[in-house]
């Protein structure tokens, strides 16, 4: 066989491990060691499996992952969410479906801190969902809106994904979180207009009984003030310190896993047992997101060994289907996967074999990050799989409530996704022209 009928083997041999139920890290890393042992040897196979361990995990780059997650862990356990929430329900309180907005901004601003999608729709189904239900919003209207704007976590740096995009595609971390300001930033404004829009055509849909309980409980300035300051203050520690020049990516980390450890030590909210067990769940998570790095790195040397990807691109570069023809099946196969696995799998599958292309076919890559990260996130609201769904599911403890209520109530919200995802692709700008400043 040839190394391209090889290359081709090992990955429709991953897809069948993926489906039997084997660990995506695991399938990974046996298909690219028999691969590569069927294109060079068993000695060449076992010295690239210990090279690729050792670039892959030794770069001071992937120290970000644990303090980022770090990081998020502690702001949810400080009750940041809970405060943001309020804060941005004082100040729409007087709109129209406010509460659906508030909602949004909340998790807008809670993704500038946290970066990770999974803690915001936990957060916010413990927090919105009952005070939007109390507050005459129908069950699938509120789980929806928490659902939606849940995904922003991974879209508004710092993004645990763009991280993940920016080691695989060998792009600047700090770059790639400039890149997801703008689109970031459309997609909020994007849920607004379709919770606005909602509120005004399909009443019954966003209101039980039709109509808006609007009287919604006072926050006091003091109290205001005292919710705003600490957000304020992680915001400008890390985002500010970042793109101010002050901080690396692995250093904004550092300070902003700092910065929330302090806010949960003067909160009370942190005892001795609790900081154990976010700091166990931190390595578990760090673990198992570098493990997949690993096991991707080696995948894409193995694909890069057999041709794979210049075949790819020579296909697409000569062939009728052309660059918007690759990046159209692209998006099409990210949106069938997320039907079925998580984000970074999803990201760890098909970038090695992606990146490749679309770089030798002419596309941006920092444009082309934002776009796989927009199209994996909506993986998180499709069904069978939708993660934010199950998660928003697991975190109110309803057992009246339906898994298929809550994807019927997110998916105005998966539209405004497909809308934003088009509008990044007919307009690159949106999501490049920060990050070339």
């Amino acid at each position: 066989m040839s190394p391209a009928e090889i290359g081709s083997l090992a990955i429709g041999a991953l897809v069948v491990l993926i489906a039997v139920g084997m660990p995506i890290g695991v399938g990974m890393l046996l298909v690219s060691f028999i691969g590569v042992g069927l294109i060079r040897n068993d000695v060449v196979a076992m010295r690239m499996l210990g090279q690729v361990a050792n670039d892959s995990l030794e770069e001071y780059l992937f120290a970000v992952v644990p303090l980022f997650v770090l990081m998020g862990l502690l702001v949810t356990t400080s009750g940041v969410g809970r405060d943001t929430f309020d804060v941005f329900q004082r100040l729409l309180r007087r709109l129209t479906a406010g509460l659906g907005v508030a909602t949004v901004f909340a998790n807008a601003v809670f993704a500038a801190i946290t970066g990770i999608s999974i803690a915001s729709a936990t957060v916010f189904a413990r927090v919105a969902v009952p005070e939007m239900r109390r507050h005459g919003y129908t069950r699938a209207f509120a789980t929806g809106v928490v659902a939606g704007s849940s995904v922003l976590g991974m879209l508004i740096p710092p993004s645990l994904l763009f991280i993940v995009y920016a080691v695989l595609a060998e792009e600047s971390v700090g770059r790639m979180f400039l890149a997801g300001v703008g689109p970031g930033i459309v997609l909020a404004l994007a849920f607004t207009a379709t919770i606005l829009l909602l509120a005004h055509t399909r009443r019954p849909f966003v209101f039980s009984g039709g109509a808006d309980t609007a009287a919604h409980e006072a926050v006091g300035a003091g109290a205001l003030a005292r919710k705003v300051i600490p957000i304020a203050l992680l915001i400008g520690l890390v985002l500010g310190g970042l793109y101010g020049g002050f901080f690396n990516p692995t250093e904004a980390g550092a300070a902003g896993a700092f910065g929330a450890l302090v806010i949960a030590v003067l909160r009370k909210s942190l005892d001795r047992r609790s900081f154990w067990n976010l700091l166990v769940e931190t390595g578990q998570i760090t673990v198992s997101v570098l493990f997949l790095i690993l096991a991707a790195s080696f995948f894409s040397r193995m694909l890069a060994l057999s041709g794979m990807p210049q075949a790819l691109a020579a296909f697409f570069l000569e062939g009728p289907v052309g660059p918007y023809g690759f990046l159209v099946a692209y998006i099409v196969l990210v949106l069938l996967l997320g039907c079925l696995i998580d984000s970074i799998s999803i990201m760890l599958i098909l970038l090695p074999i992606a990146v490749p292309v679309a770089k030798a076919i002419g596309l941006d890559p920092i444009w082309f990050g934002v776009i796989t990260v927009l199209a994996v996130e909506m993986g998180l609201l499709t069904p069978p799989f939708g993660l934010s769904v199950y998660t928003i599911k697991s975190a109110m403890g309803d057992a009246d409530l339906k898994v298929g209520e809550i994807f019927r109530g997110a998916m105005p919200f998966l539209a405004a996704m497909l809308f934003t995802l088009v509008l990044i692709i007919l307009f690159p700008p949106l999501a490049t022209w920060l990050a070339r400043l």
